[in-house]
């Protein structure tokens, strides 16, 4: 797809969710998920990501997955 930001805006539009619905959903601050989509966070921790990956409803490893 290509890096985390676009791989993870791409699973958090097909969810339909806005960025602070999926925050309140995984428990984690909207800045994040914004730092995140917008590459700021080029590494979020393993928690975060985890706690994202299941509200978005997809594993860690596919969240995670970039292609060049």
């Amino acid at each position: 797809m290509g890096t985390l930001a676009q791989q993870f805006a791409r699973y958090r539009e097909m969810k339909g969710l806005s960025q602070q619905a999926l925050a309140k959903q995984a428990n984690v601050p909207q800045s994040s998920i914004s730092r995140i989509e917008t590459g700021l966070l080029k590494n979020p921790g393993v928690i975060c990501l985890q706690r994202l990956a299941i509200a978005l409803d997809v594993s860690l490893l596919d969240l995670m997955e970039t292609k060049n």
